[in-house]
């Protein structure tokens, strides 16, 4: 099957978005964006490839004296007659469009028409960010290659509808148990209903007030949430356990061992089990090439309200920023789709800020 990634359309971040689109690669079926990517990175003489999985790794070796790292991931989430793109007026839509292949083009589109840039320039194009994390082609790159991602900043290209967003909230999940002893439901005083055991729980969760942190000019907004629910074992029968699954979405101000142990003392008296856990992410604001970058854009930084990948960047002491012109609220709906307008701003502004002196628009 021809490559659709065409010189033609390698020039336009625009037709590139589309062509992208059109290629599906629901999570654990990237290798045939995979290999499209990568035929036409090995076709550009002043960059070095390598491939790990399903995972490109491109970069300039210009002897500049600061490196920064252009990111985006190949996956989406599942199709939803989604499928392939379609353009109404000045919208392109389709699975992936805003989430985040719309970004995905930005920085193929530089790799492939900016030859002599400012920094030197790492580009990762990535598998597996939509599912569990041992997927992540970042992730994978960073076990195994660890020198790969040595950077002095880096732009994760999540949608963010054109403005930067700085850090990236931490999260966690815990499952929160109560116990009670099995009875027939007509002879419920012979028992002790562990569903009912957890109300006081969800009380404490109903009454939670989430604190509000700004670090750098940007706020973050925390968010203690029951997001599931387990238990029970017959319609005739008084349960004898539940689980109650929680999420705390929590600023990067704290680090992972101090957000569990605020979760700890919420649930005090219960029997908690941390199963997931991600650090956050400081704005990392202060770093060259950043303040060049806030300049390029030309508007204030926001919070990443999530979790991103820049926290793996950050864990490496590599202040890292999202960036890209798919809208946020967009991401995995079904109408998902992104503005041509926004596309062709995000490539001008890369451009501007990564064009080698005396070369920007």
């Amino acid at each position: 099957m021809a490559n659709p990634l065409t010189p033609d359309v390698l020039v336009d971040p625009v037709e590139l978005t589309r062509a992208l689109v059109d290629i599906e690669s629901v999570s654990r079926n990237e290798k045939r964006i995979a290999d499209c990517v990568e035929e036409v990175l090995r076709q550009l003489p002043h960059l070095s490839v390598e491939r790990f999985g399903h995972t490109l790794m491109a970069r300039t070796e210009l002897g500049r004296a600061q490196r920064v790292v252009l990111a985006g991931h190949l996956d989406t989430v599942p199709l939803n007659d989604n499928f392939p793109s379609t353009v109404v007026d000045d919208l392109i839509y389709g699975c992936g469009t805003s989430d985040m292949k719309s970004g995905v083009a930005l920085a193929l589109h530089l790799a492939a028409t900016l030859p002599d840039p400012r920094f030197d320039l790492t580009y990762f194009f990535y598998e597996a960010e939509e599912i569990e994390g041992k997927y992540n082609g970042l992730k994978l790159v960073g076990d195994a290659h660890p020198e790969w991602l040595a950077a002095d900043f880096a732009v994760l290209l999540e949608p963010t509808y054109g403005v930067v967003e700085a850090g990236c909230q931490g999260t966690l999940r815990v499952l929160v148990r109560t116990t009670g002893r099995r009875a027939h439901s007509a002879r419920s005083w012979r028992g002790v209903n562990a569903i009912h055991a957890a109300g006081e729980a969800l009380n404490r969760l109903q009454a939670y007030a989430p604190r509000t942190v700004t670090i750098d000019g940007c706020t973050y907004r925390e968010g203690l949430n029951a997001v599931r629910i387990a238990g029970g074992v017959a319609g005739n029968v008084i349960p004898d356990a539940c689980e109650l699954e929680v999420n705390f979405r929590f600023a990067p101000d704290r680090d992972e061992k101090g957000a569990l142990e605020h979760v700890l003392e919420v649930f005090e008296g219960y029997e908690v089990e941390l199963t997931d856990s991600a650090p956050g992410a400081l704005p990392g604001l202060t770093a060259a090439p950043a303040r060049e970058f806030l300049a390029a854009v030309g508007a204030e930084p926001a919070a990443k309200l999530g979790w991103t990948d820049v926290a793996r960047f950050a864990s490496l002491g590599i202040p890292a920023m999202n960036y890209g012109p798919g809208d946020p609220l967009l991401a995995h709906a079904p109408d998902e789709h992104v503005e041509i307008g926004r596309i062709r701003d995000g490539a001008a502004t890369l451009h501007r800020w990564l064009a080698p002196e005396g070369t920007q628009d």
